[in-house]
């Protein structure tokens, strides 16, 4: 099963897609790691993603295109692929679902993570993560254990807050998520392959909603 997770920044996509590749054996495509993978990697795509960070310049779609073929050519994805982080587009979208095509694969589900961006704001100026795994917690639902030792690796670790985890950041990303990505939502609903739940529930509900909707 091939899905995309939508949803603006902060809506829990990473949490639950983390879910997803530790119970449904999914592997999780994040534009970022896959970025960083491919720089260090010696490749002709990753020499090709170097030399244009190294100048300072974005990434082009055909690029970040490029390095999802290799990722879906190399069959190591027991229950599909989570595509995290892209398309962010309507062009991207588009790039996507011909690649998927030109492959012989498909797009079967698109969960869109609603949210209140009110409620949004102040949990994720709440937000520390775990330095060692990524765990997320929060001040007022998951407190920071007071051994600092994390709940989920079981290790001690140093908690930290994102830079652009404060009021006016987040509004800022969140106006760039409705120019730009949230068009997705009609896009994807018209080709029969969009289903919604409430992001902001609690994490165990999201869990379940998003089951229901992969399983549906």
């Amino acid at each position: 099963m091939n899905i995309i997770l939508l949803g603006p920044p902060g809506a829990g996509k990473g949490t639950q897609a983390r879910l997803l590749v530790e119970k449904r054996d999914m592997v999780q495509l994040s534009t970022g790691d896959m970025l960083r993978d491919a720089r260090t990697s010696g490749t002709e795509m990753g020499k090709v993603v170097a030399e244009v960070m190294d100048k300072g310049h974005l990434v082009t779609d055909e690029i970040v295109i490029g390095l999802i073929r290799e990722k879906l050519e190399s069959g190591k994805a027991g229950g599909g692929y989570i595509f995290d982080g892209f398309p962010r587009t309507l062009a991207q979208a588009d790039a996507l679902g011909s690649l998927l095509s030109e492959l012989g694969q498909k797009l079967d589900r698109v969960v869109e993570m609603q949210v209140d961006d009110e409620a949004l704001v102040a949990r994720i100026t709440a937000r520390s993560t775990c330095g060692n795994c990524g765990e997320v917690y929060n001040d007022n639902t998951k407190p920071i254990p007071a051994d600092h030792v994390c709940s989920s690796c079981g290790k001690k670790a140093e908690f930290k807050r994102r830079a652009d985890d404060n009021a006016d950041s987040l509004k800022t990303r969140l106006l760039a998520y409705y120019k730009q990505t949230s068009p997705l939502i009609g896009y994807y609903y018209a080709k029969g392959r969009l289903t919604s739940i409430d992001g902001l529930a609690s994490m165990a509900k999201v869990e379940a909603s998003m089951a229901a909707a992969l399983d549906a």
